[in-house]
C-alpha cells in the first residue's frame, strides 16, 4: 500500500510541473568583418520570455555560440545584465544586418541599461572581449535570414 501511495503521489507532482519550454531555434550566422568571415551558431530569442531571459544563468558560452535578440518590428531595446553570470559583447544590428553598435565587455549582474540610442532589428550577444578578438566593428555585416541577406533553403521533399 505504501508503494502505490507513494507513485500515485509522484504521478500527481508530476502533472503539477509546468511543462518543459520549447526550445530556441538555432541557427548559423556569421560576421563579415573586412576580409573575413567569423562562424557562429545562434540561439533566436523571439518571444517575450525568451528575450527577457536571455543568457541568464549560464555559466560559459562557447566560442562560436551566442544568442540573437529578434525585436521585429525594430525598436530600441534596453539590456542589461541582471542574473547573467558572464561578461558579453552585445552587437546591436540594423534590419538590413549592419552592426550598428558594440557594447563591449558588459558586467555580469549589472542593472545598467545599455542601449544603442536608435532602433534596431536585433542584438547578437557573445563572449566578452570577442568582438575586439576577432576585429568585429561598427559597419560590419551579419548574414542571417533574420535580415533577409542569407538564402534559406527549402525543405526537402
Amino acid at each position: 500500500m505504501k508503494r502505490l501511495t507513494f507513485s500515485a503521489l509522484a504521478l500527481i507532482a508530476a502533472a503539477a510541473l509546468p511543462a518543459a519550454a520549447d526550445p530556441m531555434e538555432v541557427t548559423p550566422l556569421t560576421i563579415i568583418s573586412g576580409e573575413t568571415s567569423h562562424a557562429f551558431t545562434v540561439e533566436v530569442a523571439n518571444d517575450r520570455e525568451e528575450i527577457s531571459f536571455g543568457l541568464m544563468e549560464r555559466e560559459s558560452l562557447d566560442a562560436d555560440k551566442g544568442m540573437l535578440f529578434d525585436f521585429d518590428p525594430p525598436r530600441e531595446p534596453a539590456m542589461f545584465m541582471k542574473n547573467t553570470l558572464i561578461p558579453l559583447d552585445m552587437l546591436f544590428i540594423s534590419e538590413d544586418g549592419f552592426v550598428e553598435m558594440i557594447a563591449r565587455n558588459t558586467v555580469p549582474g549589472s542593472l545598467r541599461t545599455i542601449s544603442p540610442g536608435v532602433p534596431v532589428r536585433a542584438v547578437l550577444e557573445i563572449n566578452g572581449g570577442q568582438a575586439a578578438e576577432l576585429g568585429i566593428q561598427p559597419g560590419d555585416t551579419v548574414e542571417h535570414p533574420l535580415f533577409g541577406n542569407v538564402e534559406v533553403d527549402a525543405p526537402s521533399e
